[in-house]
């Protein structure tokens, strides 16, 4: 059972100019708090390598940020933007309809919504170098924001459209229109399957040369995919935090993971909240096929918090049970939709330590860093606080070993 919590016990004071709008020139320049059971020291981010306890695994998220911000003119002059958060339905594979032609369904943010009607269509032309691409957008479901593109001629791929076109969405909280820049440097160097509408931002700090000291010093790496979706950015209204609607994100794990996690000795350090989320849901994964239940890899934000602890198995049996399950059906991949929320009193299962950001006052990404560490959270934001640590997606880093 999730225990009351206030919201008010998670909040900061986060000064606006601690906020970093844009990113160092090098992304491997930036400061790292380094948190070793209740020791806390300040490092670079270079030394990152260093930092990690010997033997470690450390899991990324390789996902890509897409261009997911379209805007379309009406005859009468208004933009309607439509924000992209995923394909319908909602359970296909993201990398699946990034590869569309001719038409697309996803469900969608629509800014200015009340200018468009029912039964109009928006259309907007697209130069793709010698030939013009007409898009028309027009209403699937309304009710459920869903809509549907169509483009002529139809050769040319959905992510190809969305390059041409669609604009980086940035976090709100950056406040500033996206810049050409922002389609490098909010990318991590590592991200490979497109369909995130936010980036995995701890990840942004790893360079070629941080990857390749990672191996020098024997620190063995790991790829799964979270597309990180803009229910992020959703802050949490309710007073008592287990009111809140947790979001939910589409994971995708290769049985390499599954094979890395069960065979590795060592401590298993996740780089951002989006990995340790993965990482911490492929345990319940686990339980719901030990446990015989219907869509086993759908998880919702109360199921981590209905068992007494003598009743749930070990790490080692939930994930061999997933492995399992891959093999009996013969797929390489398996697919998760995960609504995991990590709040304290929750009991990591996976993940022995995390290199992440410093997260908004009040969201879930507080709770989650709460959870991990419990109340040294405070201790550890006002330490960055006092020594200049730049706040939030394009700000400094942290290594928290409990």
């Amino acid at each position: 059972m999730m225990k009351e919590l206030q919201l008010n016990d998670f909040q900061y004071d986060l000064p606006d100019e601690r906020i970093a709008r844009f990113p160092l020139a090098q992304r491997d320049q930036s400061k790292l708090l380094e948190y070793r059971q209740g020791i806390i020291a300040h490092r670079s981010f270079r030394e990152l390598p260093e930092r990690l306890p010997a033997t470690s695994l450390l899991i990324f998220n390789n996902t890509k940020v897409i261009p997911a911000r379209l805007h379309f003119q009406r005859s009468t002059g208004a933009v309607i933007e439509l924000f992209l958060l995923n394909p319908v339905p909602a359970d296909r594979l993201v990398s699946e309809a990034m590869q569309d032609k001719n038409r697309s369904v996803w469900q969608c943010m629509i800014g200015n919504r009340k200018r468009w009607k029912p039964d109009e269509i928006l259309t907007k032309e697209i130069r793709f170098g010698e030939h013009t691409l007409v898009v028309r957008a027009q209403w699937h479901d309304m009710e459920q924001s869903q809509v549907r593109f169509e483009w002529t001629p139809g050769d040319e791929t959905f992510a190809a459209i969305l390059h041409e076109t669609g604009k980086i969405p940035l976090p709100p909280y950056l406040n500033r229109d996206a810049t050409e820049a922002d389609k490098e440097t909010y990318q991590t160097v590592y991200s490979r399957i497109e369909g995130a509408v936010a980036a995995p931002t701890a990840g942004l700090h790893f360079t070629p040369d941080v990857l390749s000291r990672l191996a020098q010093h024997g620190i063995q790496t790991d790829y799964l995919t979270l597309h990180v979706g803009a229910g992020t950015f959703q802050p949490i209204k309710s007073a008592d935090v287990r009111q809140h609607a947790m979001h939910t994100e589409q994971v995708v794990y290769a049985r390499q993971n599954l094979e890395k996690l069960l065979t590795h000795p060592g401590p298993v350090i996740a780089v951002g909240t989006t990995s340790m989320r993965s990482l911490e849901s492929l345990y319940w994964f686990g339980v719901r096929l030990l446990n015989n239940e219907r869509d086993p890899f759908t998880l919702d934000q109360h199921y981590a918090y209905l068992f007494p602890e003598d009743q749930l198995p070990e790490k080692r049996e939930a994930l061999a049970a997933v492995l399992t399950y891959l093999t009996q059906t013969d797929q390489t991949h398996v697919i998760g939709h995960t609504g995991i929320y990590c709040v304290p009193g929750y009991r990591f299962r996976v993940v022995n330590g995390l290199v992440t950001n410093f997260h908004q006052p009040g969201s879930t990404l507080i709770l989650l860093v709460a959870a991990f560490i419990g109340e040294n959270w405070r201790t550890i934001y006002k330490e960055a606080l006092q020594n200049d640590y730049r706040f939030l997606s394009y700000g400094d880093s942290s290594l928290l070993l409990p």
